[in-house]
């Protein structure tokens, strides 16, 4: 399969694309799109309290029958209903219906109440009391990660943040502080070009790519994120698709003359 696993600084590794839930909402729909998922062939799973799904998702898991060990589930403490991390992780558990998840994010870090050593010293008891085997971020940006490694025993596997074309020069500078600290970046958003600001200078290449290819819009931006080293948060069905360096340096340049 053209998608691969990325090694965490855990110990463990992810698979480098995921079905993201956020906007499934709750009830059938989601789990008949995510056994629809797992029908296609790849088994990481991204949820999060915050998207009131993860019932859902242990749903759709018990009901595909798939053996816990063949399937990656992500989920993020979310700060939902007042609970604390410890409250909030149990709960998630439970809704999943597993004793523990691979990767367990902090959804913001304006959830790090009161501080971030604080609420991060709570995620390393969760990694050390078997409940999530890699634990991370999400949203982060190099100066919060690096308040987080100033007092951390864990560094966090991943920083899960919003990617693509538009945004790629901004976000450059959390991308370089991961990779010096071995921190996986996952990418959700990296279809905003094509979805939510279409018309853009990066519909250039990703036209002239798609056709030359026979592939979408879509597929080739996704394609990007994988060449990019980091896990896309989205669909399995750009993971036959390999850019050129050409390629990539046409869509990074027309993503720079439409940053925002």
């Amino acid at each position: 399969m053209p998608w691969d696993l990325i090694d965490l600084n855990s110990g463990y590794s992810i698979p480098n694309v995921a079905y993201g839930t956020g906007s499934l909402g709750s009830g059938q729909w989601p789990i008949d799109q995510i056994t629809q998922a797992f029908d296609t062939g790849f088994y990481h799973i991204d949820t999060a309290q915050l998207y009131r799904n993860e019932a859902d998702v242990g749903s759709a898991i018990t009901e595909f029958g798939l053996e816990r060990s063949n399937i990656f589930i992500t989920t993020k403490y979310s700060g939902l209903n007042g609970f604390d991390i410890p409250s909030s992780i149990r709960n998630s558990l439970d809704y999943l219906n597993t004793s523990y998840v691979d990767l367990y994010l902090i959804h913001n870090p304006k959830l790090a109440v009161p501080d971030i050593p604080t609420v991060w010293a709570q995620m390393e008891k969760v990694q050390e009391e078997g409940f999530a085997r890699s634990i991370g971020v999400s949203n982060f940006n190099e100066k919060q990660l690096e308040i987080l490694l100033s007092s951390a025993r864990i560094k966090p596997a991943a920083n899960q943040i919003y990617l693509h074309p538009y945004n790629y020069q901004q976000q450059s500078q959390t991308l370089e502080y991961a990779a010096k600290h071995d921190i996986v970046i996952e990418a959700y958003g990296a279809l905003t070009p094509v979805t939510g600001e279409p018309g853009g200078p990066v519909d250039a290449p990703l036209n002239e790519i798609a056709a030359r290819l026979g592939a979408t819009t879509d597929q080739v931006l996704l394609a990007w994120v994988k060449a990019k080293g980091t896990v896309a948060v989205t669909y399995l069905s750009a993971g036959d698709l390999e850019l050129s360096a050409e390629d990539i340096k046409a869509i990074d340049a027309a993503g720079t003359i439409g940053q925002k």
